[in-house]
């Protein structure tokens, strides 16, 4: 019996105990949860429905819990009801409802874990958007494997979801770009507020290669070249690393097409018709500091020229436009105050700041090698990038490193725990249950044991504790993934994962799956395969989640 169903069961019970009662039908939810006890000692689940619904009817949540309990104990595969504290309700199941779950794992596969909270919302998730004057640094890589990670969860919750990476191809830093590139060419130094590093050299190299005449031109029209090949260039390389890394988006959205499609003035003409625009000393200003913010935002400057904030405007308003009902922006730990104008702009389009923006900020990342941090890349010589990170300890442990931690939080990567193959190195230890379970599998049918028919399919055998304790774990992965896509946090897959990896070895070291020698197979070993072969569906299916890969070995 899943979590879902017991609960369906205690909504049951209860319809059953207010019809006997003659209490008041409406009171009753449309649909309630259990959850799993803190102290195992309390129970499997426990159900607080008495507590929620005794004001409502007047009846004192021990009496109405008593009630509850009662109508459960007959319901079939509940073993016991206890009633605890103020009227909870502590539940334990039989063995064959218990073990059921593992049946229905198996059969479900890759589907297990997924669910609809979500169905109906249509979310454009922004993330990483580096601007193209260099490789993606490490806090870009930090939201590669975090956005990538929340967008399957989304899905698997059931929203329509858009990933988008906004390519800031307009702009000053590009031209500072482009005059690093030229100067490179030339032989020359980087300019003062130019790009450095040898990525640099290279891409200029490769200009130079593509358009051999670019040095002929004057420094205006060969700025122009370098600006349009160069951008083409590192913006290539870096879908090129994201790509490697598991990372694809759904769009790649250049910042000039707002500009060459008079999306900016659309977006004034949007703001002006709501009213909150308005000019001062020749520039066109946005009034935010109607919805919060700590000052107006100029849009448009006396010299024509547009701000970036005009920029953000008209892409907020194009996200909308394409019929995304929330847009979600993830950005770097030094773009804080970057939240309230940009809620504040949305209230300007009319729209709610609550409901329609989301704003997700991620902290600093370090790589440590021997306990110091590793402050550059030989590359890209100011910043540590994401090949780094891969070289250093693989795209797995990347992955699974970055996105095990809250965003919100800074964490620092040690190279050496990283790439250790030891338990105390968390994506070593989650892999670990992956390969050995798919072990298990292999070794089963070299000595004739197979699940058999899932008819005959004994789950009433699987009574031990250490089965019960894994069942327990394997049941949560749905609610698990439920709350990781509410509260945008992969970080909750990885740390389920890493409880339900002790479950299993905690399991493996004290049931014995497969047959001693010339002993026969039993069904009790039938049923500790699919046990086994549950355990690896989730497992499987968590590691998706978070883009690492269930390895058959290691």
């Amino acid at each position: 019996m899943t979590p879902a169903e017991l609960a369906e069961v205690v909504l049951a019970a209860a319809h059953a105990v207010f019809e006997d009662r003659g209490l008041d039908r409406s009171a009753l939810p449309a649909q309630t949860t259990v959850e799993r006890p803190r102290n195992p000692e309390h129970g499997d689940y426990a159900s607080t429905l008495a507590l929620q619904l005794s004001k409502k009817v007047g009846v004192p949540p021990r009496e109405l819990a008593a009630a509850l309990a009662d109508q459960l104990g007959r319901a079939p595969g509940v073993k016991s009801v206890e009633i605890a504290g103020p009227g909870f309700l502590n539940i334990r199941l039989d063995a064959a409802a218990a073990g059921q779950l593992a049946k229905v794992i198996v059969e479900a596969g890759p589907e297990y874990g997924r669910g609809d909270a979500l169905a109906g919302q249509r979310i454009n998730l922004e993330f990483v958007s580096a601007n193209p004057t260099g490789p993606v640094h490490i806090g870009g890589v930090r939201w590669a494997a975090v956005g990538d990670a929340l967008s399957r969860l989304l899905r698997a919750t059931g929203a329509d979801v858009g990933t988008e990476y906004y390519f800031n191809d307009a702009g000053s830093q590009i031209d500072r770009f482009a005059r690093s590139l030229l100067a490179a060419a030339q032989g020359q130094p980087a300019p003062e507020d130019g790009y450095g590093g040898a990525y640099i050299a290279e891409i200029a190299a490769e200009v130079v290669k593509r358009r051999p005449e670019v040095l002929d031109l004057d420094e205006a029209a060969a700025q122009e070249v370098f600006r349009v090949e160069g951008v083409q260039l590192m913006f290539a390389e870096i879908k090129s690393s994201l790509r490697d890394f598991g990372v694809e988006f759904d769009t790649y959205f250049n910042e000039k097409d707002l500009h060459d499609r008079g999306e900016l003035d659309k977006a004034l003409d949007r703001l002006r018709e709501q009213g909150h625009l308005y000019e001062s000393e020749g520039a066109t200003w946005l009034r935010t500091t109607d919805f919060g913010d700590d000052k107006d935002r100029v849009l448009r400057k006396s010299n024509g020229e547009w701000t970036y904030f005009a920029a953000d405007c008209a892409y907020y308003l194009d996200k909308r436009e394409r019929g995304f009902e929330r847009v979600v922006i993830m950005l770097g730990a030094d773009h804080h105050g970057y939240i309230g104008r940009m809620k504040a702009m949305a209230a300007c389009f009319g729209d709610d700041p609550d409901r329609n923006l989301e704003i997700l900020i991620g902290q600093l990342v370090n790589l440590l090698r021997d306990g110091a941090p590793v402050r550059m890349s030989k590359r890209a010589g100011t910043v540590v990038t994401l090949e780094d990170l891969v070289d250093a300890i693989g795209v797995d442990a990347s992955r699974y490193a970055l996105a095990r931690y809250s965003s919100d939080s800074p964490i620092d990567i040690d190279v050496e725990l990283w790439t250790r193959a030891t338990r105390d190195n968390p994506v070593y230890y989650v892999q670990y249950v992956a390969a050995r379970t798919a072990s298990v599998g292999r070794n089963a049918a070299e000595v004739g044991l197979t699940r058999g028919d899932a008819t005959a399919f004994r789950a009433e055998l699987l009574s031990h504790e250490k089965e019960n304790e894994l069942l327990k774990a394997l049941a949560e992965f749905p609610a698990v993934v439920s709350s990781a896509a509410e509260l945008r946090g992969p970080h909750l897959v990885a740390r389920y994962l890493e409880r339900l990896a002790g479950a299993y070895h905690r399991f493996y070291d004290n049931c014995r799956i497969l047959p001693r020698g010339d002993e026969e197979v039993t069904d009790l070993h039938r049923a500790r395969l699919w046990l086994n072969d549950a355990t690896r569906v989730v497992i499987a299916n968590g590691l998706r989640l978070l883009g690492v890969s269930a390895p058959e070995r290691m």
